[in-house]
């Protein structure tokens, strides 16, 4: 009987939502992982699962030792991590959610750098611009950027995002440069449609009054990579965080504008399921870009893009 290997099951299925995707996620089959759960209410004297043709759901007591049993298993890693750190060697398994952009010009490199410091460490990453479910899915950690939404989840800054408006030389030469927000109403914008209209063309002034600009939507797309592809071809101004229209503008494809109404800046988090203590090799890795990122990132080298406090 082991009783850590029944606690695994249990949180699995809580997490991932069937005894298949719990399977799964442990590398067991199916019929193990109810076996393992059988085996947990027989020895509690207890129901913990409500179990029907289409979905799982929690009973009170179900509800009340899942809550228990994430935190012992959080204790037992951090027992065992801090066995290993006696050697130096992080160990274990790291699931990770980020942005898609961010994550391949940016944080694909950081995390290569990571595991070869750090050898006995596996990584899955699932790079998705949705905002998905930490505990539901049985994410350990996940990177965001932006205003975080979800109150429930604890958060660490890893650094800063500072945007810029910009639109190519030759969408300029044919339509003209506006100079203040209000003139973006005579122009096509482009439009990052996991925030609203009014986030994206939202300004401060010198003064520290916030203005908002209002062009005609073209394009509109949940990844701004692809709006970035249609700016440099001409089809609009859009706005957007400098890792990734920071290229653009050092090779001259992408022209900044309205410097001096820059939108406000946003931080770049790493955000973890609540309830249970954080593993020290997910505490390393999140060290790891902190210092990586922080508040003067890379990407923002050699930009000529006047800067006011963020």
């Amino acid at each position: 009987m082991n009783k850590f290997a029944d606690l695994d099951a249990f949180t699995a299925v809580v997490e991932a939502g069937t005894f298949s995707a719990a399977g799964e996620r442990l590398g067991i089959a199916k019929s193990v992982v109810s076996r393992r759960i059988s085996q947990l209410e027989a020895r509690l004297g207890s129901r913990l699962l409500h179990r029907t043709t289409r979905r799982l759901a929690l009973t009170d007591a179900g509800r009340n030792f899942y809550q228990r049993a994430v935190q012992i298993l959080a204790d037992l890693d951090d027992a065992e991590q801090s066995v290993t750190e006696e050697t130096a060697r992080l160990s274990g398994s790291i699931k990770l959610a980020a942005p898609l952009s961010f994550g391949l010009v940016h944080l694909s490199n950081a995390i290569a750098d990571f595991l070869r410091e750090h050898p006995a460490i596996q990584l899955s990453m699932d790079l998705n611009d949705r905002n998905i479910n930490l505990v539901e899915e049985g994410f350990d950690m996940a990177v965001r950027i932006g205003d975080l939404q979800d109150s429930t989840l604890v958060a660490r800054r890893l650094g800063t995002v500072r945007h810029v408006t910009c639109a190519s030389p030759e969408y300029l030469q044919k339509f003209g440069e506006p100079v203040h927000p209000d003139e973006l109403e005579q122009h096509t914008g482009l439009q990052y449609s996991n925030i609203s209209y009014k986030q994206q063309w939202c300004y401060r002034t010198p003064e520290g009054k916030t203005v908002f600009g209002r062009p005609q939507i073209r394009v509109r797309s949940n990844n701004g990579e692809s709006l970035a592809t249609a700016a440099v071809a001409g089809l609009g101004i859009t706005t957007g965080p400098t890792f990734i229209l920071g290229r653009y503008i050092k090779e001259h494809s992408l022209v900044t504008l309205l410097n001096t109404y820059q939108r406000p800046a946003t931080g770049i988090h790493a955000v973890y399921p609540p309830g249970r203590l954080i593993p020290k090799r997910i505490q390393a890795f999140s060290d790891f870009l902190a210092d990586r990122f922080g508040d003067q990132p890379h990407w923002d080298e050699a930009l000529a893009i006047p800067r006011r406090s963020d």
